[in-house]
């Protein structure tokens, strides 16, 4: 029995570990409320290699497919979306977009984030009446819904499943958690464990990757004795010994770059930050929040066999859902954000492609102003 029990456990633990190598597991988002109601949701994306990474506007009316495994072979619809949304995809992913990022024209955001071995997702049945591929996900959620109270009702009705045979072009399967964030700030967190869907209130506004978001919010108590204010003197024997520097309040703040590290720094630099006034604000929080899991190419490194791969941040988004603005940096220009204002490019009701990494990033260079 323990020789079995050996081989079930080596087996669980090369099928999580398979696809280590590639998988990113360094996205971390954050969401903000301001002072005055304004909500920023802000995210990293990190990976191993370039991604193709893509952003597409989709106006309404854009088709959505809804489908099951084609082996159960039951009736595949689409969906014709109530609203326009903007997302971000895998340009190396054949097939249809998968948007793991974007909001849509009434202030709902979604970031999806990575969660390898922990992923199970659901499984159709025969029975069923409501699916839908977890690649098509993304698009289901930002094309027809615009609450977060309204996913909570009706997500689950679904039953999100993946095929790996019907996946071409990406080098890990997609497993994800997402974070969900309407205007008001109402957010949560869906996860696939054990093959049943769970939906959890984002109670501190955080997310990276594995573990759960449960495991996450439960180990943040590990480190309860962080605070903003440090200790600023303290009498040893008879000598009064000063503080070298502000910040001592944070030692033992960790600073690698692991998912519960990143979950645990984001959440009490989050805390500890003043509260911001105006959206304005809250994006240049957010910003610089997420500098603090900005990972450098060559700092985050695995291995395979003779190969090395190095995670880098490839992109940041931040998401104005008030205002409907979309702030974004590729890792080339990570100080020079390109701005969009989505009130009027949904006015476009034009179906437009753009390679994250080819936007007009803006230089700055004001050389040639001071010479003239």
């Amino acid at each position: 029995m323990q020789k079995i029990m050996n081989k079930i456990v080596a087996g669980l633990v090369s099928a999580t570990l398979t696809f280590t190598p590639l998988v990113s597991d360094a996205c971390t988002a954050i969401n903000v409320t301001a002072k005055d109601g304004s909500v920023v949701a802000g995210r990293t994306m990190e990976w191993a290699f370039d991604m193709k990474w893509r952003l597409t506007l989709n106006p309404k009316g854009t088709a959505i497919p809804m489908s099951a495994p084609a082996s159960l072979d039951l009736p595949a619809t689409s969906l014709s979306s109530k609203y326009a949304f903007v997302g971000i995809s895998p340009g190396i992913l054949q097939g249809p977009p998968a948007y793991l990022e974007g909001q849509n024209e009434v202030g709902l955001g979604i970031s999806g984030n990575f969660l390898p071995g922990f992923t199970q997702y659901q499984t159709v049945t025969p029975q069923d009446k409501k699916y839908v591929s977890i690649l098509n996900f993304g698009s289901f959620i930002l094309g027809m819904f615009g609450l977060v109270k309204e996913l909570r009702n009706e997500l689950p009705k679904y039953k999100v499943w993946f095929d790996p045979s019907e996946v071409k072009g990406l080098p890990t399967p997609p497993w994800l958690h997402l974070v969900l964030t309407d205007r008001s700030g109402d957010s949560i967190v869906v996860e696939f464990v054990k093959g049943e869907m769970q939906i959890h209130d984002n109670i501190v506004g955080v997310l990276t990757n594995s573990p759960t978001y449960e495991w996450h919010t439960n180990n943040v108590r590990n480190y309860l004795s962080l605070t903003s204010t440090a200790t600023a003197s303290a009498h040893i024997g008879n000598v009064n010994v000063t503080e070298l520097g502000q910040g001592g309040g944070l030692m033992g703040l960790p600073a690698d770059y692991t998912p519960p590290s990143r979950f645990v720094r984001a959440t009490y630099l989050k805390q500890f930050a003043y509260q911001p006034t105006n959206s304005d604000d809250a994006v240049q929080l957010v910003g610089h929040l997420l500098n603090n899991v900005d990972i450098p190419v060559g700092v985050a490194r695995s291995t395979d066999g003779k190969q090395v791969f190095s995670d880098y941040t490839q992109w940041v988004n931040l998401k104005d859902l008030k205002n409907n603005r979309m702030k974004i940096a590729n890792y080339t220009n990570r100080t020079n954000f390109i701005e969009i204002d989505l009130n009027r490019v949904f006015q476009s009701r034009k179906t437009i492609t753009w390679l994250v990494d080819q936007l007009p990033y803006p230089k700055n260079d004001l050389t040639a102003e001071i010479m003239n």
